[in-house]
């Protein structure tokens, strides 16, 4: 027996019991004729005491950090308490100890607070996993999993497995491809979703389907992005979108309970998308603070009078003039302005400038435009914007998607500025009554906003077939976001074959395009297919958001760099002249 405890197990109520552990050396710390060893394992860290009788083996076998080793003694109370850590009240007084493999010098420190690089970590990745904070994320990263399993049985949804290997039929990301050595020149592609196998899954009557699956897209990386990623995969039949928000409201709630401790009683708010656009400038809005935008003039169109009759050129010539009011601002420093100034100027904001008006304790108004707006039109600016003594109030003007884009990051930027964007203050709300399409200017057509299979608004349907109106009609489709984070978004589907071949054709594709992509799904629907809808959850970004966490790739055992890359296994890389020849391929490189 390797040993009879974990080295996070053991109490004072052990004390005097004969024990055996083993598992990794943290650290080695020699007091003269004593030493202390701290042991660790997936458990937690244990103090092991070695005393005079076993220095002279210690010093013929010394042992080292990351050795692996095991130990037999008994449980004493210790004389200086460590409160740090569950087991911080006894040590091990040692009798013998044995040492099962050695370790070379690791190239970083096993510690939360590590001195290795991104890049030294992930190439070590199965050290980095020894830490200690790799292995809170992963423990949680398992309780949301079987948490979300016990809801949905408990809801009568059955796991179901489908393939991996699919044809590829590119709308939306680029597929990862897989040449088939069986089938000269023709290739799978790995799945961005279940989508059609789940809609697929209700045309056989398996009305409740879930799925925890790997999903993949060959895409540009960022923080909460993976090539390789998992989502909570959901389908219902018989259902409306009331009922899908319903369910999945209390699977959010349950993950929350069950992992958290957090009993969350009230239901979610709901927002329309326009609203959502209209006051945050985006379709995720953070709720967490206030900080509306403030529509001074849209699209031309200005509703804060004040700027009738101006004589600002940048506001008149803008298409779009917004601002947000920030609470107790207004001692912001010269310094502080030209920061933000700057920050507005980054290519991944792209404007010009901005423009700051100071609601002054005193009553008083200063601001950046004092040329052109006296005190009077500076005192309306703010009414408009719902700014009071002690605020300051932020401006951007120019072209609508643009500024509405940049207005949206400033407002969390100064969130982050003034701490309002607290990890563990967590706001989750529903968006709905999303466009069905959105237009692609360069191609000149229309696409759909989330995927072919979304399903109009019900009193909408008859729009479909009318280009001229397309921008109208709206999709029964619902996201839910926590903290400024999409984390989950799902919609009833369409599930009459020909209000898909309409769907297909407002995309512009032909019907034998439709039929050769997804004849087989169009197939069924000729069969008895029910009214379905379903969602997808973003399970890396729920578990980093839950964990306190914007990076996904900290809880995932063995994610890719920002480049794609496996620097651990180096994958990608090239295949040898057998395998290309046996799948029929050439490089060209």
């Amino acid at each position: 027996m390797y040993r009879t405890h974990t080295c996070g197990e053991l109490r004072l109520a052990n004390a005097g019991t004969e024990v055996k552990l083993a598992g990794w050396v943290q650290t080695v710390r020699k007091f003269g004729s004593i030493t202390f060893v701290d042991l660790r394992d997936r458990y937690g860290i244990t103090q092991l005491y070695f005393n005079e009788s076993l220095n002279p083996r210690l010093d013929e076998t010394p042992i080292g950090r990351e050795y692996v080793i095991q130990v037999s003694g008994k449980v004493i109370e210790r004389t200086n308490r460590n409160g740090k850590i569950p087991t911080g009240d006894i040590e091990i007084e040692v009798s013998d100890f044995a040492i099962m493999n050695i370790a070379s010098t690791p190239p970083f420190t096993i510690e939360d607070n590590t001195d290795g690089g991104e890049d030294l970590r992930m190439k070590y990745r199965y050290l980095d996993l020894r830490r200690p904070v790799l292995k809170r994320n992963l423990e949680l990263r398992y309780k949301v999993n079987r948490s979300v399993r016990n809801y949905l049985d408990t809801q009568g949804f059955w796991d179901i497995e489908t393939p991996f290997l699919i044809k590829s039929t590119p709308e939306g990301a680029r597929d990862f491809v897989v040449p088939s050595r069986m089938n000269a020149g023709q290739f799978y592609a790995l799945p961005q979703s279940p989508q059609t196998f789940k809609q697929l899954l209700m045309v056989s009557g398996y009305d409740r389907y879930y799925q925890i699956v790997k999903c993949f897209r060959d895409e540009d990386l960022r923080a909460d992005r993976q090539p390789e990623f998992t989502q909570i995969d959901c389908e219902m039949s018989f259902v409306e979108q009331e009922d899908i928000l319903q369910t999945f409201e209390g699977l959010f709630k349950a993950v929350f309970k069950d992992v958290k401790g957090i009993e969350m009683t009230e239901s979610f708010p709901r927002m329309t998308w326009d609203d959502s656009m209209w006051h945050y400038g985006n379709d995720k809005p953070d709720l967490r603070f206030e900080m509306k935008l403030q529509n001074l003039k849209v699209s031309g169109k200005v509703y804060c009078e004040v700027l009738n009759g101006s004589e600002f050129k940048v506001f008149n010539e803008a298409e779009t003039v917004l601002a947000i009011a920030v609470k107790g601002a207004s001692e912001y420093t010269r310094k502080q302005l030209d920061e933000l100034t700057e920050w507005v100027k980054r290519p991944q904001i792209g404007m010009s400038g901005v423009v700051n008006v100071k609601c002054n304790v005193d009553g008083t108004y200063k601001s950046s435009v004092d040329k052109f707006f006296n005190e009077d039109q500076l005192k309306s600016i703010a009414a408009f914007c719902g700014a009071g003594a002690g605020d300051l109030i932020l401006i951007l003007a120019g072209a609508e998607t643009r500024t509405r884009k940049a207005m949206s990051e400033l407002r969390l930027e100064m969130g982050n500025r003034l701490g309002l964007r607290n990890p563990d203050h967590y706001t989750p709300l529903w968006v709905i009554d999303f466009p069905l399409f959105e237009h692609d200017e360069e191609e000149n057509r229309w696409v759909a906003r989330h995927h072919p299979f979304t399903s109009p608004k019900p009193e909408q349907i008859e729009l479909m077939g009318n280009p001229e109106r397309y921008g109208e009609i709206k999709a029964n489709a619902y996201d839910i976001v926590l903290n400024g984070t999409e984390i989950g978004g799902g919609s009833i589907r369409i599930f009459q074959r020909d209000l898909q071949e309409k769907m297909f054709a407002a995309l512009g594709m032909s019907k034998e395009e439709a039929q050769e992509k997804f004849g087989f799904l169009l197939g069924a629907f000729e069969y008895g297919a029910p009214p379905h809808g379903g969602i997808a959850f973003g399970f890396d970004r729920l578990c980093a958001l839950l964990g306190g966490q914007e990076t996904i790739r900290d809880f995932m055992a063995f994610p890719k760099n920002n480049a794609g890359r496996d620097v651990m296994l180096d994958a990608p890389s090239a295949i040898d002249d057998k395998q290309m020849q046996e799948l029929n391929l050439r490089s060209t490189l």
